[in-house]
């Protein structure tokens, strides 16, 4: 919370995820579209570190089971580890911020 601040500032999960990083970027040129994206990093560094590690301890001690079980979804999709995880932290802070938004506790 320290380093996301007022959760007002954003009106969508999405530009929390921008401030974050995670983002993906888009290369493309007249028609050509580049198949691997990588994130932005454009955003806060420890939010960013923060969550990927916050995934990670989560998926290893599996406390969260909508977290693992996307997880899993993931790598049947044959996605990286580190993609995985990736999409593990997005999916984490638009938890965060229905949470923050609403004012309410999570209930897993």
């Amino acid at each position: 919370m320290a380093e996301i601040g007022d959760i007002k500032q954003f009106r969508h999960a999405k530009q929390l995820v921008t401030y974050a990083g995670l983002d993906p970027s888009v290369h493309s040129s007249g028609k050509f579209t580049a198949n691997s994206n990588r994130i932005t990093k454009r955003g806060s560094k420890r939010l960013r570190r923060s969550l990927y590690l916050a995934v990670q301890c989560g998926l290893r001690q599996g406390n969260n089971r909508r977290l693992a079980s996307y997880y899993e979804r993931k790598k049947k999709e044959g996605k990286p580890y580190k993609v995985t995880v990736i999409a593990c932290a997005n999916k984490l802070l638009h938890h965060i911020y229905a949470i923050l938004n609403r004012g309410q506790p999570y209930q897993a």
